[in-house]
């Protein structure tokens, strides 16, 4: 049997750098460590930081009652208002945002002081895209994903636009996404913000799906990278499965299959993975 591991899968920079500043300021800090929402869309990762008395804050109200100490901002980014508002409360801040989304958060603030409104592309309700668009004026400021809302969306008369993108999206959707627009003929400017790993993670997986009997997409159920992987795996080999750890696979479904394809989110640990592999090799091997 055939494992092809793809050389893409697990922590993406971004998210090891986050999760590496966590676990460093646990060992180095004598203050409560924080993190505002998980640290990344990983359970087994979140468990283990509670575990070593890292609390993650899920809302801005719980601030009040907590003992003072270090917020680690995740790798998502959060908006200015959270920002401020976390520094009012007397939170040490650790900005682990990944750079590409700083990045983001730099082009829209600008752009929105120039008056375009600011359209992204991506899901309403992810912390990246909502960290995103709290650097703009809400009036100025649409968030779409689909066709149909790009084909809706209206500006107003000699209003200007700058498009960008949050950094998982599907490459193929946000070109499409842009076409729609484009045709509309407004005055857009148009910023590919996906980050370049995230489109090569999505090539790669889709190489290797094309070629296998079956696909394993491992990544956190509230993964959105992780999601667009299924899907893009799934258009190109219909035996594709999506789990979070090995305890999700069913390793009897492998036991004819001669090759199979595995790849994994931004957020999946390399241990994680490593199990899935070699456990389906394993299973081929007892037969």
């Amino acid at each position: 049997m055939q494992v092809i591991l793809a050389e893409s899968a697990g922590f993406c920079f971004g998210v090891k750098r986050a999760v590496d500043t966590v676990y460093e300021k646990i060992k180095t800090s004598e203050s409560p460590v924080y993190t505002f929402g998980p640290i990344i869309h990983n359970e087994e990762v979140v468990e283990d930081l509670e575990k070593k008395g890292v609390h993650a804050v899920s809302d801005l109200n719980e601030l009040k009652q907590l003992p003072k100490g270090i917020m680690v901002i995740r790798s998502h980014g959060i908006s200015r208002e959270v920002y401020q508002k976390i520094e009012r409360e007397g939170f040490e801040i650790v900005d682990a945002t990944c750079p590409f989304v700083l990045k983001i958060h730099r082009i829209v603030e600008e752009y929105s002081k120039k008056q375009y409104h600011i359209i992204i592309i991506g899901s309403d309700t992810h912390p990246e895209v909502e960290g995103i668009r709290g650097w703009s004026a809400p009036d100025r400021t649409t968030v779409l994903k689909t066709k149909e809302e790009a084909e809706n969306i209206t500006l107003k008369e000699g209003e200007k636009a700058c498009i960008v993108s949050q950094t998982t999206f599907n490459y193929n959707n946000f070109q499409e996404l842009v076409e729609i627009i484009e045709k509309k003929g407004y005055d857009i400017v148009v910023l590919n913000t996906i980050c370049n790993a995230t489109e090569e993670r999505q090539r790669e997986a889709a190489r290797i799906a094309e070629q296998v009997d079956a696909m394993i997409v491992i990544g956190g159920s509230h993964s959105s990278n992780t999601q667009k992987l299924f899907e893009i795996c799934k258009k190109e080999c219909e035996n594709t499965y999506y789990i979070q750890t090995l305890k999700d696979l069913d390793l009897r479904l492998f036991l004819s299959i001669d090759n199979v394809g595995i790849t994994a989110g931004a957020s999946t640990p390399k241990n994680i993975i490593e199990e899935v592999r070699q456990n389906v090799r394993s299973k081929q091997r007892t037969v």
